[in-house]
């Protein structure tokens, strides 16, 4: 069994009448194969083999995952949906809230609702209706990219 434990393998075995069940957990993976007494050594080296193969693309995918997606703030990813005009419409938190969620953001509704309130005060957002029923809409369009941020002073 030592040329079985190579990196971080854990391998526990439980008897039963001419069946052994073996558990083995190797990164994310866990296995539990039942085999044969006379059948495990041969079944722990298959899996093992093909756990062995399929590493390699969980490693990229994983590092491939961890790139593209950076951290972002609240605040941020609000900016973002108002430079993609998704504020164009009136907006409730509620669908705000839904919106980062659907794009894999889960943020808990006060943080949402404070950066709202964040934008409002900015300016870039407008706040309409009354307590607890606010629907939020674009206050001024985003600038396209290049665009100057003010107006040039006439001389």
């Amino acid at each position: 069994m030592s040329n079985l434990r190579k990196r971080d393998n854990k391998i526990s075995l439980v008897t039963e009448p001419n069946n052994i069940t073996v558990k083995l957990k190797r990164g994310a993976w866990e296995i539990e194969i039942t085999s044969p007494e006379d059948r495990v050594q041969q079944a722990v080296e298959s899996v093992l083999a093909g756990m062995a193969s399929k590493e390699p693309t969980l490693v990229e995918s994983e590092e491939r995952d961890s790139a593209s997606r950076r951290f972002e703030t609240c605040r941020g990813l609000l900016t973002t949906l108002w430079k993609e005009g998704w504020f164009a419409s009136p907006r409730s938190l509620s669908e705000a809230h839904e919106e980062l969620s659907r794009r894999g953001y889960h943020y808990d509704p006060t943080a949402v609702s404070h950066s709202l309130v964040d934008l409002v005060r900015e300016g870039t957002l407008f706040r309409d209706g009354s307590s607890r029923n606010y629907k939020y809409i674009q206050k001024r369009p985003p600038r396209p990219q290049g665009e100057p941020s003010a107006p040039a002073a006439a001389a």
